[in-house]
C-alpha cells in the first residue's frame, strides 16, 4: 500500500507554503450518476483509496429510512493530511488541541480502552488486534454521497490528486487486481461454553449482592495465521447485515470492518442525541412469525428492564454536559428491525450547555451505557475482571466530526477486526446481564448477534 505523497521540498520555506496550503478551502466538484452506477463508483473509490492511502474510513447509512436524525448517507474519507494518535494519558484534551486547529472535517475512533484515562481502572486481559487509543485525521480526499449524486473534495498541495476530476478519473479508470480475497475462515470461541455458562453465573452473584444492577458481558471469537483481504470482509458483512452506522475503518496494518445498527452520540447544532440498544430478538422465518417476535419483544419485562436501566445510565450521563432541564426520553422501547435481528431502541436527547466544548458531550458519556452496565464504573471493572479478551476498539465508538462541529458517533458492535501484520482476525459478541437472566439464553443471544460476521466469513 502506497503511503500519502510527500511534499518536495525541505527547507523551512517551503514547509510554511505546505502549511497555509493545508488551511486553505477544501475545493469540491459533483458528479450525477444513473442507475446502479453510483454504488459501483462507491465500491471502486473505497478500493482505489484503501490502494493508495494507508488511512480509509467509510461510513455508510445503508439508506436505512427509520433514522430521522440521519445526516449523511454515505461519505468515504482517503489520505491523511493531518492526523491524531491518542496517548495513553489525556485523549480527550489532546484531541481538542487537535480538533480546534480546523474548520474542516475529521474522522475517527475511540477506543473503549481510554476508560483507563477518566477512571482507575486498568486492563490486563490479551488483546490480538491492538488498535491505538484513539486515532482521527484530516482527509486529503472526501467523497460525499448524496442521493445520486457523489461530490469529491479535495485539499490544493497534493498533486493530482488535488483536483477532484482527476480523482473521479482515477476511480472509474480503477482496476481491482489487488483482491486477494480469502477462503472461508474458522473461527474458534475464546470462551467455551461452559466456562461462559460459569461466568454468567458468577455476574449474578454480584448483581443478587447489590454490587451492580446489569452488566454486559462479551466474549471473542478469533482465527491466527488468517489471511483475509478486508475489503472483502467488509463487502461481505455489508451485505449480509446492512446497517445504518456501518464503516469500514483503515490505519496502516489494522482493519475494522462494522456493521452496527447503535448510534452512540450525535451532536446537531445545540441538540445531543444518543440512542441506546437493549433488548434483542431473532426475526422470524414468515412475515407473521416475525410480527409475533416484534411483539413478544417489546413486552418483554426482562429486555424493558434492561432497556430503561440504560436509558437512565445515558440520561445520566448526558446530564453532565447538558443544559439544566433539557434532557429528554423522545422515545422508549422502539423497536427496529434489521436483517438478522429485531432490536429494541430509546432516544435520549438534550441540549448541549452554553460554554461547554463539544467534545465534553462524548468525554462525559464514554463509554456508552449500553456496553457498560449500571453502575458504570463497578461494571467495568467486573468486565475486566470475567471477560477473557480486552475489548479495545470494540464498544468503542467510530464517526465523524463536521466542519460545523457537529458530529455522529456510532457504537463499535457487530464488527470484525483485523491485523494483517500478525494476521490475527476477531470479532466479539454479548448480551446484557441481570438478575432474571438465563445462562444458557444469553449464550444463544451471543450467537444470534455473531451470526452475521461467521456468514461474512464464510464466503
Amino acid at each position: 500500500m502506497n503511503a500519502l505523497p510527500k511534499p518536495l521540498g525541505f527547507s523551512k520555506i517551503i514547509n510554511n507554503l505546505i502549511q497555509f496550503l493545508h488551511m486553505a478551502d477544501r475545493e469540491y466538484k459533483t458528479f450525477t450518476f444513473s442507475g446502479s452506477c453510483v454504488d459501483d463508483f462507491a465500491t471502486k473509490a473505497l478500493r482505489w483509496g484503501n490502494q493508495h492511502f494507508d488511512i480509509t474510513a467509510c461510513l455508510n447509512s445503508n439508506n436505512f429510512d427509520h433514522d430521522k436524525y440521519s445526516s449523511v448517507q454515505q461519505i468515504i474519507a482517503l489520505g491523511a493530511a493531518d492526523s491524531f494518535h491518542g496517548s495513553q494519558t489525556s485523549v480527550f484534551n489532546e484531541l481538542k488541541a487537535f480538533a480546534d486547529q480546523f474548520n474542516d472535517w475529521l474522522f475517527g475512533f475511540f477506543s473503549y480502552e481510554i476508560k483507563n484515562q477518566s477512571e482507575q481502572l486498568h486492563s490486563k486481559n490479551p488483546d490480538g488486534i491492538n488498535m491505538p487509543m484513539a486515532h482521527f485525521f484530516r482527509p486529503v480526499i472526501l467523497l460525499i454521497r448524496e442521493s445520486n449524486t457523489w461530490r469529491i473534495g479535495c485539499l490544493p498541495g497534493y498533486g493530482n490528486i488535488s483536483c477532484a476530476e482527476n480523482v473521479y478519473s482515477s476511480i472509474l479508470a480503477y482496476l481491482n487486481n489487488n483482491n486477494q480475497g480469502y477462503s472461508p475462515i474458522n473461527m474458534k470461541a475464546k470462551v467455551s461454553k461452559l466456562r461462559y455458562l460459569q461466568q454468567v453465573d458468577s455476574i449474578k452473584k454480584h448483581i443478587q449482592a447489590g454490587d451492580i444492577y446489569e452488566m454486559n458481558y462479551c466474549v471473542e471469537f478469533f482465527a491466527e495465521n488468517a489471511h483475509a483481504d478486508p475489503l472483502s470482509v467488509y463487502e461481505h458483512l455489508n451485505r449480509a447485515s446492512p446497517a445504518p452506522f456501518s464503516c469500514f475503518y483503515a490505519v496502516d496494518d489494522k482493519y475494522l470492518m462494522c456493521a452496527s445498527p447503535e448510534r452512540f452520540l450525535k451532536k446537531q447544532g445545540n441538540r445531543l442525541i444518543s440512542q441506546p440498544i437493549k433488548g434483542t430478538s431473532a426475526r422470524g422465518a414468515t412475515p407473521d412469525e416475525d410480527h409475533a417476535l416484534k411483539h413478544s419483544l417489546y413486552t418483554d419485562a426482562k429486555e424493558r428492564s434492561e432497556n430503561v436501566m440504560i436509558v437512565d445510565l445515558v440520561r445520566n450521563d448526558l446530564s453532565r454536559t447538558a443544559r439544566k432541564g433539557s434532557v429528554k426520553v423522545e422515545e422508549l422501547f422502539g423497536i427496529y428491525s434489521f436483517s438478522q435481528v429485531h432490536q429494541m431502541i430509546s432516544t435520549v436527547v438534550a441540549e448541549l450547555r452554553p460554554g461547554s466544548h463539544y467534545l465534553d458531550a462524548i468525554e462525559n458519556a464514554f463509554p456508552m451505557g449500553s456496553m457498560t452496565g449500571a453502575p458504570k464504573i463497578r461494571a467495568m471493572q467486573l468486565i475486566d475482571k470475567y471477560e477473557d479478551t480486552r475489548r479495545g476498539l470494540y464498544s468503542g465508538a467510530v464517526g465523524y466530526i463536521s466542519p460545523e462541529k457537529n458530529f455522529d458517533f456510532n457504537v463499535v458492535i457487530r464488527s470484525i477486526q483485523y491485523n494483517a501484520k500478525n494476521k490475527y482476525l476477531s470479532y466479539m459478541a454479548g448480551s446484557a446481564i441481570t438478575s432474571g437472566s438465563v445462562p444458557e439464553k444469553e449464550y444463544e443471544e451471543c450467537l444470534l448477534k455473531a451470526r452475521a460476521m461467521a456468514k461474512a466469513l464464510q464466503l
